[in-house]
């Protein structure tokens, strides 16, 4: 096989990947080869799963075990299972990535939503032996609720069908009729072996029937640019800062990250639920101030009026105010060992603020192999469906499909205090 070089530039883009797929269908497998292609795995890492191999008295002239290299946990390598989302980093001339290797067994697809909030793009590892099955759905699913804007369906073991351009074709329509249910814009097929490497940062010589790119030349030409700075201005209140130190006795700056929209020196500014008014005095990070800031960089605010503004508040611009109310709806996937009912009360963590939240209404129910929308009386663990909320106190939301980070939340057991759900608000 023809060795991968590289020789890294400065200044690259960083693009943030899942892996998700049902269980045994190759994703840490995967994310080893492309650690070990782009050189992303130390020698001492390649050392370690050399002895590894050995010790199980496995040939010395066999490839290293590329899964051990994502799979940390003790209890991942003696089941050969991921368990826990493992993140690694490797990088081209080209681009930065991060990428995590989300569990494939169903009783951890809450590890999978948390993996996947963050993504730009998702890799959907599918058994070229076994096609689409239900856990495949249900995390194309989620990815689908998550907004993810690049699916690309990894067609693994191709090796184990003999490279069989048929099986790849029907595993491609499958997926293509599915992702077309759920608005899916940009979705890539491509056939690969991980374990010999083939279609992944280099072609092989096995399947000349497929003339698209590799997965790693899909990877660095997919866009990441996103449209974050257009959006309103919004930056959820984390901290207020008041040092009061003999050089800043009056200092008050609110801290934040912003989540969308750019703001000056200068802006006129609300905030929320207050709705009380300024304009920004100053906008300070660690490096000194700015003229200008715009999402996601972190930054302190100042304001030209003394108001009362603490976490959990939302600042935004004068005339691009979000909603205001005490209900919600969203689609929720449930990962809460106790079912969601009708009247449960819960926590509602949206950016940083937390509100109280009793369930008025279970919409329906998806069926995620059809997505049929289902009448349901409870959502069970793992299963998705659209809840309606009232809330305690007015919640200044905008829908996700608008904006990921104020439009979505966490849900919290008031009693036990673990995280039962995840809602992205339409």
């Amino acid at each position: 096989m023809t060795e991968f070089n590289f020789e890294l530039t400065k200044e690259i883009e960083l693009l943030r990947l899942v892996t998700v797929g049902s269980v045994d269908d190759g994703k840490s497998t995967l994310i080893g080869r492309l650690l070990v292609d782009t050189k992303g795995a130390f020698e001492d890492q390649l050392m370690a799963v050399r002895k590894k191999k050995r010790a199980d008295k496995v040939s010395s002239a066999a490839e290293i075990d590329l899964a051990m290299l994502t799979d940390g946990l003790a209890a991942e390598r003696e089941q050969g299972i991921t368990i826990d989302v493992a993140y690694r980093y490797f990088a081209t001339p080209k681009r930065k990535f991060i990428m995590a290797d989300c569990p494939g067994h169903e009783q951890y697809t809450r590890n999978m939503v948390t993996g996947s909030s963050t993504a730009n793009a998702a890799i959907i590892l599918i058994d070229a032996r076994h096609g689409v099955l239900a856990q495949t759905k249900r995390h194309t699913h989620i990815l689908g609720l998550l907004g993810i804007p690049h699916l690309i369906v990894a067609v693994n073991k191709m090796d184990l069908v003999d490279h069989d351009e048929a099986a790849y074709e029907k595993i491609k329509a499958d997926m293509a009729e599915y992702c077309a249910k759920q608005g899916v814009k940009d979705l890539i097929c491509i056939p690969m072996s991980a374990l010999t490497g083939d279609m992944v940062s280099v072609r092989g010589d096995n399947m000349d029937w497929y003339k698209g790119d590799t997965l790693l030349e899909t990877l660095e030409s997919m866009s990441v640019l996103d449209d974050l700075d257009e959006k309103p201005f919004r930056m959820p209140v984390q901290l207020l800062n008041r040092p009061q130190t003999a050089d800043l006795p009056d200092y008050r700056g609110f801290m934040g990250t912003i989540a969308s929209g750019t703001v000056k020196v200068g802006d006129e500014i609300v905030v929320k639920p207050s709705g009380k008014t300024s304009t920004v005095k100053e906008i300070v990070t660690f490096d000194g101030n700015l003229q200008e800031a715009f999402a996601p960089q972190s930054v302190t605010i100042t304001l030209n009026d003394e108001i009362d503004v603490s976490r959990g508040d939302m600042l935004m611009h004068a005339g691009q105010e979000d909603s205001d109310t005490k209900a919600l709806t969203a689609n929720v996937c449930w990962i809460g060992d106790e079912p969601l009912e009708n009247r449960n009360k819960y926590i509602i963590k949206h950016a940083t603020n937390q509100i109280k939240a009793m369930v008025s209404d279970i919409n329906f129910k998806t069926d995620i192999h059809t997505l049929a929308q289902d009448e349901a009386d409870e959502l069970a663990m793992n299963e998705i469906g659209s809840v309606s909320f009232k809330l305690q106190q007015p919640l200044h939301y905008d829908k996700y499909a608008d904006n990921r980070t104020t439009g979505s939340f966490i849900i919290i057991d008031s009693f036990t205090n673990n995280t039962v759900g995840a809602g992205m608000i339409v």
